[in-house]
């Protein structure tokens, strides 16, 4: 585990020793694919919710 701390250390103190421009790219490079995924995740998990609630299937009312 104490490696792995000096590891991010040693990576945070590098990202915070780049310019402002390549931190924000490569913090989108990093950040963007990683949120699309836990969006994606969910996604699949609140479906699965709805199959097992049976809410999956619009209803539609008669007016």
């Amino acid at each position: 585990m104490e490696l792995m701390a000096s590891w991010w250390d040693g990576f945070e103190l590098w990202i915070a020793g780049l310019p402002f421009v390549p931190q924000v790219a490569l913090v989108l490079l990093v950040m963007v694919p990683v949120c699309r995924g836990v969006a994606w995740l969910l996604d699949r998990a609140l479906a699965a919710v709805f199959v097992l609630l049976r809410r999956d299937v619009p209803t539609v009312e008669e007016p």
